[in-house]
Formats: C-alpha cells, structure tokens, sequence
C-alpha cells in the first residue's frame, strides 16, 4: 500500500491537517500496532505532494490556539489517484525472508532448514490465531476495511503455512533422492608409460 496515494485518498474526501490524515490513515488499517504512521512520514510526504503539485495548503485560524496548516487535493492529485485506482499491484512475494533462512540453511552444516520451518510454522500459528480474534471482533460495518485488510493477511498466513508444508515435502524427497558424490578426479597431467616401465611390469 502506498502511503502517499493513501494520502492523496484520505484528502479526496475531505482537506485535513496533518495529524488528522495521520489519524484515519490508522483508523483505516486498525490502529498504530498494524502500520505505525511516523508524523515526520506524514508531512515529508505532504511536502513532496505540495512541490509536485497534488495538493495545495491553506492555513486555517483558530481561536485559542495555532494555526493550522489544511492541505486538499488538486485537480492533478485526482487525476494521479484515479490512476492509482484503476492499475494493478505487482505483489512482492518473492522477496522473502523465510525463504532465505530455509535456503542458506540448506548449505549450512550446523543449521537444520527442518527447524527453520518448525519454528515458522509455531509463528504463523500464533499470528492466525491473533489475526482470527481480532477479525471476528471486528464491529461491521464501521470496521469493515479493517476486517477486510485482517482477512488477507490471514489468507496470506494460511498460504504461507502451505508452502512450508511443501518445502517439507520438498526436503523429504531430497532425502530419499540425494544425489551420489561423483568420484575425485584426479588433478594434473597423466603418467606417460614408457618402454621401460612396460618391461619392468612384464618381467621382461
């Protein structure tokens, strides 16, 4: 998810100042423990909308207190964020930590990938658990993206769970299939058989 469109989505509904987009953007994905929005995220973001010309800021008095700095969206931030919504996502599955303990630990003499696998598998277990109560808490239809956004990744964990499954399988078969070392060769040039040596191994 990209922050800086969800931020430009966030300001197509209304113009908020930045603690407010800070705000919804947590309430969206389920509160700071999902996706903790840092404020100098926030505004740093703001700024390089601003210089590119996708939302514009006004400064709103209030009485009692500081002003405040309200940024909206613009005409070109609508037209970047209608062709946000209608593009694809390319996921980025195969940048997989998981992956690279299981394979570096195939080439690792004191490193077990079996355990690597066990030990993710009790991991993605308690985080389907975790992600299971907090979905099924979820108040509908106020929280329905956040019970939307806690189904995925509770897809995602039972997907991942399969695969380790497979990668189990995969070893397996490794096991009953290993591959023969190939004898060692011998190294430099080979012995030339002289006339003597032939005598020699006949007696003559």
């Amino acid at each position: 998810m990209s922050v800086r469109n969800a931020m430009l989505a966030l300001l197509a509904q209304r113009a908020r100042h930045g603690y407010e987009l800070r705000d919804a953007f947590e309430a969206l994905v389920g509160g700071r423990a999902v996706w903790d929005l840092k404020s100098a995220q926030v505004y740093t973001t703001l700024a390089r909308l601003e210089e590119a010309g996708l939302v514009v800021q006004s400064v709103t008095r209030r009485v009692g207190g500081p002003d405040q700095r309200v940024y909206g969206i613009t005409d070109a931030g609508r037209e970047e964020l209608d062709g946000w919504y209608s593009s694809g996502v390319h996921p980025m599955h195969h940048r997989d930590e998981v992956f690279l303990k299981i394979a570096l630990a195939l080439g690792d003499e004191e490193a077990r990938p079996e355990t690597v696998i066990r030990e993710q598998r009790k991991t993605l277990y308690r985080d389907l658990h975790e992600l299971t109560a907090r979905r099924n808490g979820c108040q509908r239809p106020r929280e329905l993206a956040q019970a939307m956004l806690l189904d995925k990744a509770i897809m995602h964990i039972e997907a991942d769970l399969r695969w380790l499954e497979m990668a189990e399988a995969r070893l397996r078969e490794m096991a009953r299939h290993a591959v023969p070392e190939l004898p060692e060769r011998r190294r430099g040039r080979p012995r030339v058989r002289t006339e003597e040596a032939e005598n020699d191994r006949d007696g003559r």
